[in-house]
């Protein structure tokens, strides 16, 4: 009754953050579901650290939401929080993420602001195994 060999291989998998250059997203498969991949630029860090935890529907640091030493990197399940559709990057008046299915707009940080969204995009698993490789899951 255990998992099968194929089952077990997509518990986790490494990802390799050299080809990402500042201010690209990738979106990449774990477990059948889309993550985004964000290297953050250091305005997009400077602006989510500044965001007072009482604008926040569902409040969460910048630092909460990132490695530490690895700030520049926001690695999340790229579903909205509302009705799982898959928000557009780089977008929205916040200047993250936005889902034009229901309008739900989040943050740098992938955390959510405005629309029926009620929770901040979901954060996988994850460890630096080096500083340019990933493990997710």
């Amino acid at each position: 009754m255990n998992p099968d060999a194929s089952t077990l291989a997509l518990a986790s998998i490494e990802f390799d953050l050299s080809a990402i250059e500042e201010g690209q997203s990738v979106t990449i498969l774990w477990r059948g579901l889309p993550v985004f991949v964000r290297h953050r630029t250091q305005k997009e860090i400077d602006e989510a650290k500044a965001v007072p935890m009482s604008d926040l529907k569902d409040p969460a640091t910048d630092e909460e939401r990132t490695k530490p030493g690895h700030e520049q990197w926001l690695i999340m399940i790229a579903n909205c929080t509302h009705l799982g559709c898959v928000p557009v990057g780089e977008s929205g008046e916040y200047d993250g993420w936005f889902c034009p299915c229901h309008g739900s707009v989040y943050d740098t940080a992938g955390r959510i602001r405005k629309g029926p969204a009620p929770k901040n995009l979901v954060l996988p698993p994850y460890d630096f195994i080096s500083d340019t490789l990933v493990q997710i899951g």
